[in-house]
């Protein structure tokens, strides 16, 4: 899947050149849409109980810079569908040029009020649609 984003004024820092942390937005954004055009959401709700996916990994390599006014287009593709994890690579390009490559790993868990949150299986659900995507 291929998300396209207008780098915004607030993205960048004092050069000009987008922050490293807006990456980790911009991945969060394009996950967001992805799943939202599977079905699948983000915050799940069932028989009283929420469901998320809280992410234990993050990274981004920069080979680039962007600048404000430039348009991000960033493929995602998932690498790795486990039991109860998923991983993502996104791909960002800017102007036909690769300017960063990030990955994201997200546990599928039960939200609860106390505690951290606890790890549970994908339901087929969610894990039928993401199994497509598998690269």
């Amino acid at each position: 899947m291929r998300y396209t984003r207008p780098v915004q004024w607030r993205d960048t820092d004092a050069a000009g050149i987008v922050h490293f942390s807006v990456f980790f937005n911009y991945m969060e954004e394009a996950e967001t849409v992805l799943l939202r055009e599977l079905g699948v959401d983000v915050l799940v709700t069932d028989d009283q109980q929420r469901y998320s996916f809280p992410r234990v990994s993050a990274q981004c390599d920069y080979q680039a810079p962007v600048r404000f006014g430039d348009t991000v287009e960033i493929d995602v593709s998932l690498v790795r569908l486990g039991d109860s994890s998923l991983t993502y690579k996104f791909d960002f390009s800017c102007d036909g040029r690769q300017v960063a490559v990030g990955q994201v790993t997200a546990v599928y868990c039960r939200l609860v009020d106390e505690g951290p949150p606890e790890t549970v299986p994908l339901p087929s659900a969610i894990r039928e649609p993401l199994g497509r995507l598998i690269s």
